[in-house]
């Protein structure tokens, strides 16, 4: 009976037309009553109430998961990467695209794999002191006369603590890319990272597009292995 008054007062008029972000809820109980409560008030409650629980299910529903066995990636990189990933990667599994392990050691193979890509790609390379890190690129690599990725792009190094090096903005020289090399990052006389076309000699240097340490504990290193991760 008291749901009725309510609709009844409500439609007398229509002095009582609410706002489409306006919520009305009605409770039942000895004494009924309506409470009336904006959308933006809702989700706050919501999130007020949620609890330890539901925050890490959310946790764990944003780590990447890996479709393919990793020679390289643990469970442990993957939540250090995980906070650091852009939005757009979550919820889709990440494919293993390119590896040396499986492809040989070769950068126009890389390349091929690649050629019709149009996701963002993870790589990650352990050198011969057993040292891992790499990169996030925005963009899948590919030969280039220019420049390109955008600022999601960022290198990152387990050695041994995990540590992520975002775009600075001081230049987007992020991935450039040709036959003979790969590079991430430059503008200040040597790049975040550098690959041969073997993929077995590389380099990290500090540069402004990042402003990283080098990677490894040498700036000169040899790839023991590398894969290329994409979603």
């Amino acid at each position: 009976m008291w749901y009725n008054r309510v609709q009844n007062l409500a439609d007398k008029s229509g002095a009582m037309k609410l706002s489409e972000n306006i919520k009305v809820l009605y409770f039942a109980s000895k004494e009924p009553y309506v409470e009336i409560i904006t959308v933006k008030d809702s989700k706050r409650r919501l999130s007020l109430c949620s609890s330890e629980e539901s925050e890490a299910e959310e946790v764990d529903d944003i780590l990447p998961v890996l479709s393919d066995y990793s020679q390289l990636l643990d469970d442990t990189h993957l939540e250090s990467l995980a906070a650091h990933l852009p939005a757009r990667t979550q919820g889709y599994p990440w494919q293993l695209v390119y590896s040396t392990a499986i492809h040989g050691s070769s950068l126009k193979t890389l390349y091929r794999n690649m050629a019709g890509l149009d996701s963002p790609v993870l790589l990650v390379i352990k050198d011969m002191h057993k040292k891992v890190f790499g990169a996030f690129s925005s963009d899948p690599f590919k030969v280039s006369k220019y420049c390109y990725g955008t600022g999601e792009t960022f290198l990152f190094s387990f050695n041994p603590d995990f540590q992520a090096y975002r775009w600075s903005g001081e230049n987007s020289y992020f991935v450039s890319g040709n036959l003979e090399s790969l590079q991430i990052g430059g503008g200040g006389g040597g790049f975040g990272l550098w690959l041969d076309a073997d993929l077995y000699h590389g380099s990290s240097f500090s540069c402004p597009t990042f402003r990283n340490a080098p990677l490894s504990t040498q700036k000169d290193f040899i790839v023991q292995d590398l894969e290329v991760w994409t979603v």
